[in-house]
C-alpha cells in the first residue's frame, strides 16, 4: 500500500512537477515574451509621435531634442526586442523580433533620408510603407509568442489531465488501503492543481484582476505565488503600455495644435474626424464646421474652400494652390489613408508668393535693365559657360539671341562671332587663345577690340566670387572719332577745316628753326577779306559762312603741300610759304590769290564778288618771332586796305608809324563821348513845294582837342568796328530830339541809324523813350537807314520799322539807288520818303542817262505816294531840273553846310523869309 502509495504520489508529482515546468513556461517566459513584444509596439508608436512632431517643428533646438528622443525610443526598441526574443519559445517568436527589429531600422534609415522641404503629409506617406511593416511584424511576433503560450498552457491541462487519471486509478486501486492518504493527496494536489489551472486560463485569457490564493510552503504555493507576480508585472507592463500610448496620443495632438499647418483627417465615411485650430482658422473659425463627426460633404456645401479640398471628388492628389477671400495663399495637398480616407493639409505660403512675386518684378527689372543697357553684357560661370547675355550684346557682334543660349562655352561664343564676319583673318581659337591669358589671370581689366567694319569695341572684364567672369562690351566707334574729331579741332578752325592760329604759329615756329640749317626763308601771308561783314550783315551768317568756305577752298587750290593756309578768325586768313628763294615769289602767290578770290561765288541763288587784301611779311628780314612776323604782315595788310583793296603791299618799318596813328586814334575816339568832344551840326532839308526849310539832318562831329575837326569819314567806320556806334548813336538822337524841341513846330529833324544801331534788340525803346523824354512829336522825327539794313533779318527787321512808324516815326532810305534797290523793299514797308544820292545829283549834266535816273525815281515815289530828296544839291540849275522833275525836298551846299545849332535861327530867317520868294 505505501508502495502504491509511494509510487502513485511520486507520479503525481513528477507530473505536478513537468505541469509546473509547463506553467512557468507559458506564464513566466511566454506572457513575458508577449509583455515585451507589446512594449516594442508602443515604442515604435513613441517613435512615429516624435518623427510628426520634429517634422513640423521650425526651431532647431526643438529638432534636435525630437531626434534625441527619437534615437531614445530606438534603443528602447531593441531592448525591448531583445527581451522578446529571450523569452520566446520557439525558433519562429525570435526570428520575428528579429524581423521586427530590420523593419524598425529600415524606417529609420528611410526617415533619416528624407529630403527636409517635404511636407508632413508628404513624410508621412513615404514613411507609411516601412511603419506597416513594421507593424505587421509586431504582430507576428505578439502570435507567435500567444501561440507558444497556448501551446505550453495545452501540454500543462494535457499532463495534469493524465496525472488525474492515474492518480485516479491508483486511488480507486488502493481506495480501500489509503482512503485516508486519498484524502489527504486530494486535498494537498487535486485542489491546488486544479486552482492553478483555473488561474492559468483566465491569466492567459487576459483576465489580469484574478485572485491567486495563497500557496503552502510546497511547490504548489511556489507556483502559485509565482503566478501571482507574474500576473502583477504583466498588469503593471500593460498599465505603462497603455499610458505610453495615452502620452503619445496627447503629444501627437499638441503637435497637430501646434503646427502651423492646417490638418484635417476625414474617415472612410467620408466624415471629419480630425481638424486642428489652423485649419479651423483657414476655413474662417466657422462655429462646428469642421466639428469632428460632421460629414465633410456637409461642410462642403457651406464653404468654398471645403467644397474645394473636402468634397468626395476633391483635388487632385498633386500639390494645388488656393488664394482666400481675405488675399493670402495656400498650398493645398491631399492623400488616402489605408482605411480608406484622406488627410488634408493646408500650408500658408502667402509669404512665399509675396516674394515670388518680388523675385517676378526684380527678375523683369533686371531684363528690363539688361536690354536696355547701351553696353553688351556676358556672364559666364568658372567652366566658361554662359549664363546671361542681353541684347546688345547681340546687336554690337550682329549675333542672333537664338544662337547664344545659356551654357554654350566661350570658345563657342567666339567662333559665332567669328563666323558673322566681325574679325578678319582671324580663327575662333586664335581668339580664344588671346582671350584666355587675361581670363586667366583673374583681374578686372580692359581692352579695345577693333571689328572688321572698322567699329571699336571697349571691352571690360571683371571676375566673380564664384571663379567666373563678366563682361561689358561698349561700341565706343563714336567716342573715338569724337575724340580724333576733338583733338583735329584743337588745332583747326570748325568752319573751314584749315589749321587754326595754334596749329599755324607751331608750323611757323618750326619753319624759324630750320632757318640757318640749310633751309632758305619763308613768307607770312596776312589776308582779310574786303567788305565781307556787309555781306555777313545783309545775306546773313549763313551766307557768309559759305562764303568762307569757299574762300578757304581756293585759297587751299593756290598752295603747295609745303605751304600752310590757316584761318585766324573771322574773315581773317594766313598763309605759311615756304621754302621762300627771292620776295618775288611771294608777290606771285599774291596776285594769284587776288585774282582767284575775286572770280564771283553763286552761293544759295546769290551772286557774290570779294575781293581781298593781302599783307606780306618776310622771314628773316622782318622779324624772327611769330608774333614779330604776324604784326609785320598785319601792319602790311593794313596799309593794303588803306591802298584802296583788292591788293598786297609787303611790311616796310614806316608801316608801324600809321597802325599806330591808328591806334592812337581808336583810343582817343573811345575816351571822346565822355570828354563831350562830339557835337551834332545840322544841314538843311529844302521844301520845295513849301518853298522852304522844312528840316534838318543831323550829322555828327568831333571835336578832338589837339587833332582838331576830325571827319565823320575817319571815325564813323572806326566807331562801327569797335562798337562804339551804338551809344555814340543815342547820344546823337538824344541831342537832336531835345535841340528839335525848340524849333518851330513844322520843322523836322532826320537821324541817320547804322545796321549796328538797328540790330541792337533795344533800338525801338530806345528811339521812343528819347523821343517822349524831349517832348517831341514822333511825326517831327525822321530815321534815315540804308538799303543794306534790310538785307539782314528781313523779318525781324521789318517788325521793328512797323514799331517805329506806328509809334509816329517816319523813315526814310537813305542813299537810294546806290544799292540794290529792290523794289519789292518799297512793296514790303511804307517808307515815308526816298532820297536820291547825290552822285545822281551831281551826274546830271552828263550824258549817262543819270536825269533819267532821277526822274525814274522821282515818279516812282511819286506813284507810292512816297516823297524824295534829293542830295547834294549845289547850284540853281540842279534846283530848278529838281523842282521840274517833280522831286520834293532837295539838302545841298546850295542851301548851306552843315552848321551847330546855334546857327539854325539865322538859317530859318534867311531862307523861310528873305529868300523863300527868291528861291
Amino acid at each position: 500500500m505505501s508502495v502504491i502509495t509511494a509510487a502513485l504520489g511520486g507520479y503525481a508529482a513528477l507530473g505536478i512537477r513537468r505541469a509546473g515546468v509547463l506553467v512557468s513556461k507559458t506564464f513566466d517566459e511566454s506572457l513575458m515574451s508577449i509583455n515585451y513584444a507589446r512594449a516594442a509596439s508602443a515604442d515604435f508608436a513613441a517613435m512615429q509621435v516624435a518623427f510628426a512632431r520634429r517634422w513640423s517643428a521650425t526651431h532647431p533646438e526643438i529638432r534636435v531634442k525630437l531626434d534625441k528622443t527619437i534615437a531614445d525610443l530606438e534603443e528602447n526598441l531593441s531592448e525591448d526586442l531583445q527581451i522578446a526574443a529571450e523569452r520566446s519559445q520557439s525558433l519562429r517568436a525570435a526570428r520575428a523580433a528579429a524581423e521586427v527589429q530590420s523593419a524598425a531600422d529600415t524606417w529609420s534609415d528611410a526617415r533619416r533620408h528624407l529630403p527636409d522641404n517635404l511636407s508632413l503629409n508628404a513624410a508621412w506617406e513615404a514613411l507609411d510603407p516601412y511603419a506597416e511593416t513594421v507593424s505587421e511584424q509586431i504582430d507576428l511576433l505578439v502570435n507567435y509568442t500567444a501561440g507558444d503560450g497556448f501551446t505550453y498552457r495545452q501540454s500543462a491541462r494535457q499532463q495534469v489531465a493524465v496525472a488525474t487519471d492515474l492518480a485516479l486509478l491508483g486511488t480507486a486501486g488502493a481506495l480501500v488501503l489509503s482512503g485516508l492518504v486519498v484524502l489527504l493527496l486530494s486535498r494537498r494536489i487535486t485542489k491546488p492543481v486544479a486552482t492553478a489551472s483555473a488561474v492559468a486560463k483566465r491569466i492567459a485569457s487576459g483576465q489580469l484582476d484574478v485572485e491567486i490564493p495563497a500557496g503552502s510552503a510546497d511547490e504548489l504555493g511556489a507556483l502559485l505565488d509565482a503566478m501571482r507576480t507574474m500576473r502583477d508585472n504583466i498588469r503593471a507592463m500593460m498599465e505603462r503600455e497603455v499610458a505610453q500610448r495615452r502620452t503619445a496620443q496627447v503629444r501627437l495632438a499638441d503637435a497637430l495644435e501646434s503646427s502651423r499647418e492646417g490638418i484635417v483627417v476625414v474617415d472612410a465615411n467620408h466624415r471629419i474626424a480630425l481638424a486642428n485650430s489652423q485649419a479651423n482658422e483657414f476655413f474662417g473659425n466657422v462655429m462646428g464646421l469642421l466639428e469632428p463627426g460632421r460629414s465633410a460633404g456637409a461642410a462642403a456645401q457651406s464653404n468654398d474652400l471645403a467644397s474645394a479640398t473636402l468634397s468626395a471628388e476633391g483635388i487632385s492628389p498633386e500639390t494645388e494652390e488656393i488664394r482666400l477671400p481675405d488675399g493670402r495663399w495656400l498650398r493645398v495637398s491631399r492623400s488616402a489613408t489605408h482605411d480608406g480616407g484622406f488627410i488634408t493639409v493646408y500650408s500658408d505660403i502667402s509669404v512665399l508668393k509675396d516674394q515670388e512675386a518680388k523675385l517676378k518684378t526684380t527678375n523683369l527689372l533686371l531684363d528690363a535693365a539688361l536690354d536696355n543697357m547701351s553696353q553688351g553684357l556676358c556672364l559666364y560661370d568658372s567652366e566658361h559657360r554662359l549664363k546671361v547675355v542681353n541684347r546688345r550684346f547681340c546687336e554690337i557682334f550682329r549675333l542672333s539671341p537664338a544662337q547664344l543660349r545659356p551654357g554654350i562655352v566661350f570658345r563657342d561664343v567666339l567662333a559665332l562671332s567669328v563666323a558673322a564676319g566681325n574679325h578678319v583673318d582671324v580663327t575662333a581659337d586664335e581668339l580664344f587663345a588671346q582671350e584666355s591669358p587675361l581670363i586667366d589671370q583673374r583681374i578686372a581689366a580692359t581692352r579695345f577690340m577693333e571689328l572688321s567694319n572698322s567699329r571699336v569695341i571697349l571691352i571690360a572684364r571683371q571676375p566673380t566670387a564664384d571663379g567666373g567672369w563678366v563682361a561689358t562690351y561698349e561700341d565706343v566707334t563714336e567716342r573715338r572719332r569724337a575724340e580724333e574729331r576733338i583733338v583735329f579741332m584743337a588745332r583747326h578752325d570748325a568752319l573751314t577745316g584749315l589749321p587754326n592760329r595754334v596749329f599755324f604759329a607751331e608750323r611757323i615756329e618750326t619753319a624759324i628753326s630750320q632757318i640757318g640749317r640749310g633751309s632758305s626763308g619763308f613768307a607770312v601771308l596776312s589776308l582779310d577779306l574786303d567788305h565781307f561783314k556787309q555781306i555777313n550783315d545783309t545775306l546773313g551768317h549763313p551766307v557768309g559762312d559759305e562764303l568762307l568756305r569757299s574762300a578757304a577752298e581756293r585759297l587751299h587750290a593756290c598752295v603747295r603741300e609745303v605751304d600752310t593756309v590757316s584761318r585766324l578768325g573771322g574773315d581773317e586768313f594766313a598763309i605759311l610759304q615756304a621754302g621762300l628763294e627771292k620776295p618775288e615769289d611771294a608777290a606771285l602767290l599774291a596776285r594769284r590769290i587776288v585774282e582767284i578770290l575775286s572770280v564771283p561765288y553763286e552761293i544759295e541763288g546769290n551772286r557774290l564778288t570779294i575781293s581781298v587784301s593781302i599783307g606780306i611779311a618776310v622771314a628773316p628780314g622782318d622779324g624772327m618771332a611769330y608774333d614779330k612776323l604776324l604784326k609785320s604782315a598785319d601792319v602790311a595788310l593794313y596799309l593794303a586796305k588803306a591802298d584802296g583793296r583788292a591788293t598786297w603791299r609787303f611790311f616796310e618799318p614806316e608801316m608801324d608809324v600809321r597802325l599806330q596813328m591808328r591806334r592812337a586814334l581808336e583810343l582817343d575816339l573811345r575816351d571822346a563821348l565822355a570828354n563831350n568832344e562830339f557835337e551834332v551840326y545840322y544841314q538843311p532839308i529844302f521844301d520845295l513845294r513849301e518853298n522852304r526849310i522844312g528840316g534838318f539832318e543831323a550829322l555828327l562831329r568831333w571835336n578832338h582837342p589837339t587833332r582838331g575837326q576830325v571827319s565823320p569819314a575817319e571815325f564813323i567806320s572806326l566807331a562801327e568796328e569797335i562798337g562804339l556806334i551804338v551809344p555814340l548813336g543815342e547820344w546823337v538822337l538824344r541831342t537832336a530830339c531835345a535841340q528839335a524841341a525848340t524849333w518851330p513846330k513844322y520843322i523836322k529833324i532826320a537821324v541817320n541809324v547804322s545796321v549796328v544801331q538797328f540790330k541792337n534788340d533795344q533800338f525801338v525803346s530806345m528811339v521812343t523813350n528819347n523821343v517822349r523824354a524831349a517832348g517831341l512829336s514822333a511825326r517831327r522825327l525822321e530815321l534815315e537807314i540804308t538799303e543794306s539794313l534790310l538785307l539782314t533779318n528781313t523779318n525781324a527787321t521789318l517788325a521793328k520799322l512797323h514799331q517805329l512808324h506806328d509809334f509816329g516815326v517816319h523813315i526814310a532810305m537813305d542813299d537810294f539807288g546806290t544799292g540794290y534797290s529792290s523794289l519789292s523793299y518799297l512793296r514790303s514797308f511804307p517808307f515815308d520818303k526816298i532820297k536820291i544820292d547825290q552822285s545822281f545829283v551831281r551826274a546830271m549834266s552828263d550824258k549817262d542817262g543819270s536825269r533819267a535816273i532821277v526822274r525814274a525815281m522821282t515818279a516812282m515815289g511819286s506813284s507810292l505816294g512816297i516823297r524824295t530828296t534829293a542830295e547834294g544839291v549845289e547850284t540853281q540849275e540842279q534846283l530848278a531840273w529838281l523842282r521840274a522833275a517833280g522831286c520834293d525836298e532837295a539838302q545841298g551846299y546850295l542851301f548851306s553846310r552843315p552848321v551847330p545849332s546855334n546857327k539854325i535861327p539865322r538859317l530859318l530867317t534867311e531862307w523861310n523869309g528873305l529868300k523863300r520868294e527868291a528861291v
